[in-house]
């Protein structure tokens, strides 16, 4: 039991540490704007490359979103058909 309060406090400061250095990174980041231009080229370029593959997976996530919607209406008729079977 202890030994699992112990992982969590590590994982915590662990998060607490990566949130305040990538804080501390755009703060640093946001005070020179030459860099804020040259990340913005570098996005926009990779973004550009990776175009078709960043489609492709956008739309594999909405399919699989949408099959996740249905299969859940489905169990949920399926629930909703037997509990009016049982009221019958």
């Amino acid at each position: 039991m202890a030994h699992t309060h112990g992982k969590q406090l590590v994982q915590g400061a662990a998060a607490s540490a990566t949130v305040h250095t990538g804080k501390q990174l755009m703060k640093n980041i946001a005070k020179h704007p030459a860099l804020v231009f040259g990340l913005g080229l570098v996005t926009g370029y990779l973004v550009y490359k990776y175009r078709k593959e960043i489609i492709a997976s956008s739309t594999k996530v909405v399919d699989a979103g949408k099959d996740f919607v249905l299969q859940q209406k489905e169990n949920l008729e399926d629930i909703v058909a037997e509990i009016q079977e049982d009221a019958n």
